[in-house]
């Protein structure tokens, strides 16, 4: 394996005094359950498939339709790669769970309008679990929480459909997921694996599994509570970082300074951080820190720096439509009546999830100026895109008074300066929030 932890499950177990069972599982050949076939479960699925007797399970059934079809809408896997897992069977049936050794569940974690932890999809399948579960099996828990979620909230549900007990019938783990969309460079193979056991025996099964589709290796902590911090810190603080040079952005466009400019001119210096400010969307930056922040609270300690950041980020919406806006008005462009063209409205570039996209919030708030908005991005289904929003295919020529570059797509980037121009009336103006394009080829950049 490329990578081995310093802890040992030997210095685990001896500060798990207490946990005396373990779980009695075929540890050459278990039967694998993966419940949830997104963007983690599906390539989770497929690894363990290779493996394993391995069923992936959707309550979705036109998911599990789409994928026997050879369609594959999240486009995190290649059709070819699903072949290969000769031992996995796609499925909305329940039923066909039943006699699995391991459970893993990859079910999305949102938040709520209030911007609380929505367990919502997590419970259910902890339900499901408990409804097919087998004295003797392991279950193992993917999907981001706060700390202490797994045995506070996941762990009574599965007892209670069970009726199985917990670290004596069944056994836990938790290893935090790590996909990151629309990345080719980083696959779940590819990236070291956090794990964690109810039990040191537990552990060491947990982490023998994940070492047998997991190239990268895995890093055993001592207990679930630790995984799920790692987790949910690991996105905060991608979130404050970004949080930080978005207000410099912010600052130097008040100066008079190009962000760009100085950016580089800092990243010069060996330990200075490369972030960059955009927008911060999707269903783990933009969420997870509110899963820590909630667990604070209810711990009795009020963060302060983590919200702010929260704040800074999301508010940049707003700001970059008021940026546009300005712009606008400064080349004589009046905002109500006018058109503008969005290119993306995916949450980042190369890939087709809107799950909290920050995109729609300058969208809104530029239609609130008066503004009639049409957006344009070859990644998304169409058929998913938001209530209210406009979605245009190929973009006219001629037709724009504004133009914003909101997603890094590699396509904007292959259709050039001239191409994406020509979208624009006379006079039109051009704003980069992702600095896609050269600085002297648009009007303004964040």
């Amino acid at each position: 394996m490329g990578y081995t932890s310093a802890i040992s499950t030997r210095t685990l177990r001896q500060s798990m005094p207490d946990a005396v069972f373990a779980p009695a599982l075929p540890l050459d050949d278990p039967t694998v359950s993966v419940l949830g076939l997104g963007y983690v479960g599906l390539p989770l699925a497929i690894e363990f498939g290779k493996q394993f007797e391995t069923r992936g399970f959707d309550i979705d059934a036109s998911r599990v339709r789409e994928l026997a079809s050879g369609v594959e809408r999240t486009h995190e896997v290649e059709l070819s790669e699903i072949r290969q897992a000769r031992r996995l069977t796609l499925t909305a049936n329940l039923e066909e769970l039943k006699g699995s050794d391991v459970f893993v569940v990859a079910v999305p974690t949102p938040i709520d309008e209030s911007k609380r932890p929505d367990l919502t999809a997590l419970k259910a399948a902890s339900r499901m679990v408990g409804e097919t579960l087998a004295p003797g099996a392991v279950v193992i828990f993917e999907s981001t929480v706060y700390p202490g979620a797994t045995e506070e909230v996941c762990v009574p549900l599965v007892e209670a459909a069970s009726g199985l007990r917990f670290n004596r019938d069944f056994f836990v783990g938790y290893s935090p997921e790590r996909i990151n969309p629309g990345d080719k460079n980083h696959r779940l193979a590819d990236v070291v694996k956090v794990t964690s056991g109810s039990t040191p025996e537990t552990l060491e099964f947990v982490d023998s599994l994940y070492r047998r589709i997991v190239d990268a290796g895995t890093f055993p902590v001592a207990n679930l509570r630790t995984a799920e911090a790692a987790k949910v810190i690991e996105n905060t603080q991608r979130d404050l970082n970004i949080a930080l040079v978005n207000e410099f952005a912010m600052i130097f466009d008040r100066l008079g300074v190009d962000t760009d400019a100085v950016l580089q001119a800092a990243g010069t210096k060996w330990n200075f951080l490369p972030f960059r400010p955009g927008l911060v969307g999707g269903h783990c930056i933009g969420v997870d820190p509110y899963y820590l922040t909630y667990k604070a609270e209810e711990a009795g300690h009020r963060t302060e720096l983590i919200l702010a950041g929260r704040r800074i980020n999301d508010a940049m919406g707003e700001y970059v439509a008021g940026r546009v806006v300005r712009l606008m008005e400064r080349r004589g462009i009046t905002p109500a009546g006018s058109r503008v063209l969005v290119l993306g409205l995916a949450f980042k570039e190369n890939c087709p999830d809107i799950r909290n996209t920050k995109v729609l919030d300058v969208v809104t708030a530029l239609q609130a100026q008066g503004a009639r908005v049409d957006v344009h991005d070859p990644w998304i289904d169409t058929t998913n895109a938001p209530h209210g929003i406009r979605i245009v295919g190929e973009p006219q020529t001629g037709s724009y008074d504004a133009i914003v570059l909101a997603v890094a797509h590699e396509a904007f980037r292959e259709l050039g300066v001239q191409r994406i121009r020509a979208f624009g009336r006379s006079p039109c103006v051009v704003f980069d929030v992702k600095q896609l394009l050269p600085a002297d080829a648009v009007d303004e950049r964040l």
